[in-house]
C-alpha cells in the first residue's frame, strides 16, 4: 500500500536545501515508526507536485535515502521503505512521570543564578543590534572557512578527523600558534608549554582550577567579565575585587594577601582601556613582591588598528609568573570556541591532565581546519578586512555619539570594537535597553559587568562588530531620544 501523498509537508522554518527538507522528512518518518519496512512512498512526480518544488530535488533526495539504505528502488515500479532501514526503538517513552526528589536538598554546588549578559539568540533581527562579540557575515571569510574545512575532511586528514588525541593537540595549529601567533605578541614558547581550549573562557576556567583553593585569594578588575567572576565563584577561592581606573587594573590597590591576579591589559573587559607600559612593569613589580602569578586575558589584541598594539605582557614576563590566555574566537566567529593557554611546563601539564580528564580535547577536526585556516593566510586576510570595517564603525560611531551628547565613559586607544558608556545619573540601563528594544535597538546594561550587590547602574557597553556603518547613525539618535538628550 502507498503512503498518501497527504503525509508529507515542507517545514517554513527549516534552515537547510529543500532537497535536505525532503530527506529529513522521510527519514524521520521511518525512525519514528510512521513508515513500516516495505512500504511504497510516493512517486517522485506525485510528491513534487504536491509539495511544489522540483522533481529533480525530489529524486535527489530519494537518491540519496537509498544509497543509506533507507529506501530500495524497484525498476519501474517506484521507491520503498528498505527492509534494512533502522527501527524505531522497541521501548516508547512513558507518560511524565512527578519529580519526587527535593532538588533544593540534592543540589550539592549550585552553578545558575549568577549575574550574566543576556544576549538574544535573535539579534541579528534587531535594526540596530550594538552588541559585542556577534560575527557580521558580511566580514567572515566563509567561502575559505568552508574549502579549509572541506579539506580537513579529506582523506589525507582522516587521523585528524577520527582520532583520539588523549591529552595532545593538533601539531599543525600548535606549530602556528608557536611560530606565528605568539611571536606578534613578543612572546616565545615551546609546544610543551601551549595548550588548545574551548575558548578562552574555558582557559580562564582551567586556570582558576589549577591555581586556586579554598585558601587562595585571587585579584580580579572590577568591572570585569561577568563569566570570569562566576568561575572564580566556582573555585571557592577568597575574591578581591579591584576597581578599575583609566588605566586598567592599578597594582598598588591589589591586596597583599593575593595569590592570583587576573587582568586583561590589552583592552580592558568592558571600559576598553589599555594598560600603558609603564603600569605594566609596574603590576610585574607587584606581583613579584607578592609572589603572585598573572593570568593576562588577551582576547581582542588583534583588533589594534587605530594603532600597533602594545607587547603582551606575557613577553615582558621574566620568571614565568605570567600565564597568557588566547582566543581565535573573537576574531573568526564566537561559535568557534577555539582558544589557548601559554604558560610554563609544570602549569601547563596540570591544565592539560584536567582538560583530558574533564573533555580530552577539542574535536580534532575543528583544530585541523583552524590550522590551514591559518597557515594559508585566510585568517590575516580576514583580520586585516574587519580592521578597515571596524575602523569605519568605529569612527561613524563616536562622531555620532559626540553629536548625540552621549557620554563615552571609557575610550580604547588601540581599537577593539565596543565603547563603554555612561548614562545621566538615576538611569537605569536595564530598563533602558528594555525601552530601546521597542525600537529595533540592542544595548548591553553594564550592571552584570561589577561585583558586589551595589552595582552601578547608568553603564552600558555598545558593541560595533555587528552593525552596518549607515546604520549607526540613526541608532545612535534613538539611544538619545530615550536618554532625552
Amino acid at each position: 500500500m502507498a503512503l498518501p501523498v497527504e503525509t508529507f509537508f515542507l517545514s517554513p522554518n527549516h534552515r537547510g536545501t529543500l532537497q535536505s527538507q525532503v530527506h529529513q522528512m522521510i527519514a524521520h518518518g521511518i525512525l519514528s515508526g510512521r513508515f513500516g519496512k516495505g512500504e511504497k512512498l510516493p512517486s517522485t512526480r506525485k510528491l513534487a507536485s504536491h509539495l511544489g518544488i522540483s522533481r529533480i530535488t525530489v529524486t535527489l533526495a530519494y537518491t540519496e535515502l537509498v544509497a543509506s539504505d533507507y529506501l530500495t528502488a524497484r525498476g519501474r515500479s517506484g521507491y520503498y521503505v528498505s527492509h534494512n532501514a533502522p527501527v524505531p526503538p522497541m521501548f516508547q517513552p512513558q507518560n511524565e512521570q512527578g519529580d519526587s526528589i527535593d532538588w533544593s536538598r540534592a543540589i550539592g554546588q549550585r552553578f545558575s543564578g549568577g549575574m550574566t549578559l543576556n544576549k538574544p539568540q535573535d539579534w541579528a533581527r534587531f535594526k540596530y543590534p550594538f552588541i559585542y562579540g556577534q560575527t557580521d557575515p558580511q566580514l567572515f571569510d566563509h567561502a575559505n572557512w568552508r574549502q579549509c574545512a572541506l579539506q580537513a575532511l579529506g582523506q589525507r586528514d582522516f587521523s585528524a578527523l577520527t582520532s583520539d588525541y588523549f591529552d595532545q593537540d593538533d601539531p599543525q595549529l600548535i606549530e602556528f600558534i608557536q611560530r606565528n601567533t605568539l611571536p606578534r605578541r613578543g612572546i616565545a614558547a615551546r609546544s610543551d608549554q601551549i595548550l588548545i581550549t574551548l575558548g578562552a573562557q574555558n582557559a580562564l576556567w582551567l586556570a582558576a582550577q589549577v591555581l586556586l583553593t579554598q585558601r587562595r585569594t585571587a585579584a580580579f578588575e572590577d568591572p570585569c567579565y561577568p563569566a570570569l567572576r562566576e568561575i572564580l565563584t566556582q573555585s571557592r577561592c577568597h575574591m578581591a575585587p579591584v576597581r578599575v581606573d583609566r588605566d586598567g587594573l592599578p597594582p598598588d590597590a591589589i591586596p597583599p594577601e593575593t595569590d592570583v591576579i587576573f587582568t586583561t591589559p590589552s583592552h580592558q573587559c568592558p571600559t576598553t582601556a589599555t594598560m600603558p607600559m609603564a603600569r605594566r612593569q609596574a603590576l610585574l613589580d607587584r606581583a613579584r613582591d607578592l609572589d603572585a602569578l598573572i593570568v593576562e586575558d588577551d582576547y581582542e589584541f588583534e583588533m589594534s588598528f587605530l594603532e600597533p598594539p602594545s607587547p603582551a605582557l606575557k613577553s615582558m614576563d621574566v620568571d614565568g609568573r605570567v600565564i597568557y590566555v588566547g582566543s581565535f574566537s573573537k576574531s573568526l566567529f564566537p561559535g568557534l570556541r577555539l582558544g589557548y593557554l601559554v604558560g610554563s611546563e609544570p602549569f601547563v601539564r596540570e591544565a592539560r591532565a584536567l582538560r583530558t580528564s574533564v573533555l580530552r580535547h577539542p574535536p580534532g577536526h575543528i583544530q585541523r581546519t583552524a590550522a590551514y585556516f591559518l597557515s594559508m593566510g585566510h585568517y590575516d586576510a580576514q583580520i586585516r578586512k574587519m580592521g578597515a570595517a571596524l575602523h569605519t564603525r568605529r569612527t561613524a560611531m563616536q562622531d555620532a555619539i559626540e553629536d548625540t551628547g552621549l557620554d563615552i565613559a571609557g575610550i580604547g586607544a588601540f581599537g577593539g570594537s565596543s565603547f563603554w558608556m555612561r548614562a545621566p545619573d538615576g538611569t537605569d540601563t536595564g530598563e533602558l535597553a528594555d525601552t530601546l528594544r521597542a525600537d529595533g535597538v540592542l544595548i548591553e546594561p553594564g550592571h552584570a559587568f561589577f561585583a558586589g550587590d551595589d552595582q552601578p547602574r547608568m553603564y552600558y557597553r555598545l558593541g560595533y562588530s555587528s552593525i552596518d556603518a549607515h546604520k549607526i547613525r540613526p541608532g545612535i539618535a534613538l539611544i538619545g531620544q530615550s536618554l532625552g538628550l
